[in-house]
């Protein structure tokens, strides 16, 4: 396997990325079983893991944990921080107060005294930015972190962070972990040119679009899958199921499964460095590595432009980060005494 330089860090991952969030009582809870997925994976050449507290409730980094023992100094490991881990208010986000306490708690589950790269999982825009960078700082200068990051965050947060931690004298985010795949490629516009900008590395989530684009999904057929049960809307969403029906038959012609061509196609951009594969099962990961060495030639990139335009978003995509400013209404809408115009 080819390996690729994790932005301007020097560290060298791989460009599959074994995403564990189906690790734990989301997915597979098999101990025993998820170990020897993570054991194959690494046996074949990916040397990159990402997980993070909030999957399975700090199950999944136990499961990488005890897999870990023993080759962990071969590995590039990442986990993240930000989503709820209690009932508690400030078991959660992004200030100095729960960072500290959040990485010590994922150290101690994942068996190690460090990590490579902690994540902010989310924006958190009631906490300032040089809070975050402040309490991140630290982490790295104690050693227990060797790289930070962030998670699905806009552009402009993205550069104000760049200036804070210049102006500041800080630790600076070095990775980017955004969603990214043939339905959804918003961040072409902004967040990736940004991150080139910047040195960034980025480890695109969800390049299979959450399922639909494994081809078990179609048009006017129910899924009898284990990811349909969560209910999850976009997996219905006519529009994007639409695109799904055209891609089926460009991939069978280019002579290649739908999932071959929607990671290849993620791993073609040259601002992203690695694409999270997250199997919940052996089969699934034999399945993505039996694409490992699937290459899209122009013509067919330019035949995937054609169906979903270039920093085009199809449809709706479910847990799709959206700042306060659209989320909530008071932002975007006048008193009603101040809307006319007369």
């Amino acid at each position: 396997m080819k390996y690729r330089t994790l932005g301007r860090t020097g560290i060298k991952v791989s460009p599959y990325c074994l995403g564990a969030m189906m690790f734990g009582a989301l997915g597979n809870s098999d101990h025993d079983d998820a170990a020897r997925i993570i054991h194959k994976a690494l046996d074949a050449g990916i040397n990159f893991i990402d997980t993070a507290d909030a999957y399975s409730r700090g199950e999944s980094e136990e499961v990488v944990g005890k897999a870990l023992k023993g080759r962990r100094d071969n590995v590039v490991l990442a986990t993240k921080a930000h989503l709820p881990m209690g009932d508690d208010p400030n078991q959660r986000g992004n200030s100095r107060r729960w960072l500290v306490r959040a990485l010590e708690d994922s150290l101690r589950r994942l068996g190690t005294d460090h990590v490579d790269l902690y994540q902010i999982h989310r924006p958190a825009p009631d906490t300032d930015i040089e809070e975050t960078l402040s309490a991140l700082t630290d982490l790295v200068r104690a050693g227990k972190v060797r790289a930070i990051g962030t998670s699905t965050f806009p552009a402009s947060d993205i550069v104000e962070a760049q200036w804070v931690a210049e102006r500041r004298g800080l630790q600076r985010f070095r990775t980017e972990q955004p969603p990214y795949s043939i339905l959804d490629r918003g961040i072409e516009r902004e967040v990736l040119p940004v991150c080139e900008r910047y040195g960034m590395g980025t480890m695109v989530y969800s390049p299979l679009a959450k399922g639909l684009l494994t081809g078990r999904y179609r048009k006017g057929r129910p899924a009898d899958t284990h990811r349909a049960g969560f209910g999850l809307k976009h997996l219905s969403d006519e529009r994007r199921l639409d695109v799904v029906e055209q891609l089926i038959p460009l991939a069978e012609e280019a002579g290649m499964p739908l999932a071959h061509l929607a990671i290849a196609f993620a791993i073609s951009h040259p601002g992203v460095t690695a694409a999270i594969i997250g199997p919940r099962t052996m089969d699934h990961l034999d399945d993505l590595l039996a694409g490992a060495g699937t290459v899209l030639t122009d013509d067919l990139l330019d035949r995937i432009d054609a169906i979903v335009p270039p920093g085009t978003d199809i449809g709706m995509r479910d847990g799709t980060y959206n700042p306060p400013a659209v989320e909530q209404p008071h932002l975007r809408r006048r008193l009603p005494d101040d809307r006319g115009v007369a």
